[in-house]
């Protein structure tokens, strides 16, 4: 098994939800943790101080509104005054509520304005922060990227339209990252989850149709949960999946072909 102590994750958007459990697992493994949040400094502090306590790792929390993409080079300029390196990045922060209205709704209701912050919070900062990741990564001979994508830009979900087609675009742009980063020893891949049960598909206006939808498709009869993602997300970075890289995995509980 890959000894993974000692390395560092940098993740945005980890307070809650999957990025929560992405930190931890990657935490109980041994790895350091560098993450992000958007407004909530308390919580965030209280999520970096229990992952040092209960794996004796060493975290970090750093603000960062990922659709002010310029704000990508100072995090990670603190970044470096806090870690001695960068080994894995994984791109999973998103936007709801208020700035993704007119990207979040009927076709006919979408408005360039809401299309244009889902795309910017989605390909934009994958792509700003990766390559600031990929400069450390070189550094200390290769490292793994992961975004998040979903499974909406495979199946039809009411009004997810704005978002699965933002997710099909960070898949396409991630192919074609795990190319030209591929010579500096860095992998990049996608994982694309099925309806996970958060407070940002709670955020859905028909939030109770779809998680019975899902739990109907499902192969194992649930709703997904964080810790399924999380489980993903960790293989990719690990030896173990070493020759794997421009690929999507899809993990949506048997959803999409049913």
């Amino acid at each position: 098994m890959t000894n993974m102590k000692g390395k560092t994750l940098v993740i945005t958007g980890a307070t809650k939800g999957i990025g929560q459990a992405i930190a931890e697992k990657f935490a109980q493994n041994g790895v350091n943790i560098a993450f992000t949040y958007n407004s909530n400094a308390e919580t965030a502090a209280v999520l970096a101080k229990g992952l040092e306590e209960k794996y004796g790792i060493k975290a970090r929390a750093y603000p960062l509104n990922i659709l002010e993409t310029d704000e990508f080079k100072p995090l990670f300029e603190a970044i470096d005054a806090d870690f001695d390196r960068v080994d894995f990045f994984v791109s999973n922060a998103m936007i709801y509520g208020r700035p993704v209205v007119g990207g979040y709704g009927k076709f006919m209701r979408l408005k360039p304005r809401g299309l244009n912050n889902i795309y910017t919070a989605t390909v934009n900062a994958f792509v700003v922060g990766t390559q600031e990741a990929a400069k450390r990564m070189e550094k200390v001979g290769g490292g793994a990227v992961v975004t998040m994508s979903s499974t909406g830009n495979l199946i039809y979900i009411e009004n997810y339209a704005g978002h699965g087609t933002n997710k099909a675009a960070v898949e396409a742009m991630s192919r074609y990252a795990a190319v030209e980063l591929g010579e500096m020893n860095i992998r990049v891949n996608a994982v694309s989850g099925g309806p996970i049960d958060t407070d940002a598909l709670k955020a859905f206006t028909n939030y109770e149709e779809v998680k019975a939808e899902t739990i109907r498709r499902s192969a194992m009869n649930r709703m997904g949960s964080p810790n399924d993602i999380a489980g993903s997300v960790y293989f990719l970075c690990t030896d173990e999946a070493s020759w794997i890289t421009g690929q999507t995995i899809v993990v949506d509980g048997g959803t999409t072909f049913r």
